[in-house]
């Protein structure tokens, strides 16, 4: 529900912009506010800009974080997200109020922001511009597929507001002393303040480089971008503009979401034609990986979504996961291993080498079932996969996070042999819920899988490799006291948010002394 009257009165100006209560609040059903108390003398106000938020609207990880981390950072700083107003986000059942208003530029049409206050206190700023972002569909494009032509036009609108939000041109009374722009999506954020001449300082976080944003220099005028934008050191890419380049070009400074993507992108391997430019960016300090957390719901003592809940050496628990699951999908009455995928179904993901091994795994007494949706070829591939093994592999084309936490309850292993992963959820997921990961040894998997303590890591992109790792989880499966103690240990990880989120406060209250101690120089 959307208030239709304009809040000239924005965030409650009898209290100081960016003060919270200094205590937690209950709320109607016995929930909590988020802790807001100012425990943190350097408290700072944070823009959060994404594209999507787990609570209203999610394609991947990147969802998760944005629902995850301002929470998690709400002792410490103020964060406030910043969304276009999809459907999924308008038609929620959390009222927004409008709050502020903000105009045009070159092809950007003028939009209004909203306000939405979650029921656990999180405060989500709103975009809202019908033309743009009332369409069925993902974030990205329709149902078929296929990415919104547009997209350009929706994410720069995006970009512009955060930059909007924090020259106060918004008037909402909440000014940030910092923006945090996460993937190509935002990368116009930090870019429109810099040629503005802005001087709140700004974080730029790359979730996945392989996605950039990429389109023709003939939308500059779209867009207003400046000429001198169009140069090496700027969003210029092989002849083209890079939303994510501009994003890492003209931010105060570049994160990504493992210590291992950190290194592995300043390469050509995994560069994706930016390695140079990350390199330059590292040797100058300006880029570092920060891991991400899992928030606290991971918990299979409590979690509601479970068929039956259970703790480290409750494997009674575990195994009524695991025949919920079979009969889901599908499959026969089993005592061997059953492997999960629960993963997008695109070409990074290392799928075909999953189908590759698939009757190997299926010889060996092993059952696969696997959840995802993504690329139509990739969908194919999987549901061919189920049709040639009947009762062994089940596929299901879509996804549920019912369905996708009691998987990871419920099997034995989780298979991701991705050809890159920047950091990665699902492998946390599983070790939280006793499923030993078989991964690929990089990025995030590498730093957060302990080979053959919680899992199972493979060096190349290679059946071969891959398979090894494979007979190593099924010898580990046939001496059941060492795969509990496997399973114990990966349980007892330590993946919370709580941890992962001090190196972002630090990092947030560096930049801003920064920027101030620079603007006191001029």
């Amino acid at each position: 529900m959307i208030s239709a009257v304009l809040d000239t009165q924005g965030e409650h100006p009898q209290q100081p912009a960016g003060e919270r209560p200094a205590h937690s609040v209950a709320v109607p059903g016995g929930k909590t506010l988020l802790p807001l108390a100012r425990q943190n003398p350097n408290r700072k106000r944070v823009l959060f800009v994404t594209s999507e938020i787990a609570d209203l609207v999610k394609t991947g990880g990147l969802g998760d974080v944005s629902a995850a981390l301002p929470r998690a950072m709400a002792h410490l700083h103020d964060v406030r997200v910043l969304i276009p107003g999809y459907p999924q986000v308008l038609h929620s059942e959390n009222p927004i109020h409008i709050i502020g208003e903000l105009s045009g530029h070159a092809a950007l049409p003028a939009c209004q922001i909203g306000r939405m206050d979650m029921p656990d206190g999180l405060v989500i700023y709103v975009l809202i511009c019908p033309e743009l972002y009332e369409r069925e569909g993902t974030p990205y494009g329709a149902n078929n597929g296929r990415d919104w032509p547009d997209n350009h036009i929706r994410f720069a609108r995006l970009g512009l507001a955060a930059a909007d939000i924090a020259a106060n041109l918004a008037q909402i009374h909440w000014c940030p002393d910092l923006v945090h722009a996460h993937d190509w999506p935002a990368g116009l954020a930090p870019a429109y303040m810099h040629w503005r001449g802005q001087r709140t300082p700004t974080l730029f976080t790359i979730h996945n480089l392989a996605y950039q944003g990429v389109v023709s220099l003939a939308s500059c005028p779209e867009l207003g971008i400046p000429e001198h934008a169009l140069q090496q050191e700027g969003m210029e890419f092989y002849g083209k503009l890079s939303f994510l380049k501009a994003g890492m070009a003209y931010a105060s400074h570049i994160t990504t979401v493992s210590a291992t993507y950190a290194q592995e992108i300043t390469t050509p391997a995994f560069g994706c034609g930016l390695d140079g430019f990350l390199a330059s960016k590292t040797q100058q300090g300006l880029l570092s990986g920060i891991p991400n957390g899992i928030d606290e719901s991971w918990d299979a003592t409590t979690d509601p979504h479970l068929v039956c809940r259970f703790s480290i050496g409750d494997w009674d628990g575990k195994a009524a996961n695991a025949a919920h699951v079979r009969q889901m999908f599908g499959l026969d009455a089993s005592n061997g291993p059953l492997f999960a995928v629960v993963s997008r179904l695109v070409y990074q993901k290392g799928l075909d080498l999953t189908e590759a091994v698939a009757e190997f795994i299926v010889e060996s007494a092993g059952q696969i079932a696997i959840i995802g949706r993504g690329e139509p070829e990739e969908e194919q591939s999987m549901r061919a996969l189920a049709r040639r093994f009947p009762g062994r592999i089940g596929v299901h084309i879509g996804f549920n996070e019912t369905d996708a936490r009691r998987m990871f309850a419920g099997s034995d292993f989780l298979l991701m042999p991705s050809r890159y992963e920047p950091c990665g959820l699902s492998q946390m997921y599983a070790q939280r819920f006793g499923s030993l990961p078989v991964a690929r040894n990089t990025g995030g998997l590498a730093d957060t899988i302990e080979n053959g303590v919680t899992g199972f890591l493979f060096d190349e992109s290679t059946v071969a490799s891959y398979q090894q790792a494979l007979t190593r989880a099924f010898k580990v499966f046939a001496y059941p006291a060492l795969l509990n103690a496997m399973r114990c240990r990966a349980m007892a990880a330590p993946f919370n948010w709580c941890k992962a989120v001090e190196p972002y406060a630090e990092l947030y209250e560096q930049l801003v002394a920064k920027a101030l101690g620079q603007a006191a120089r001029q």
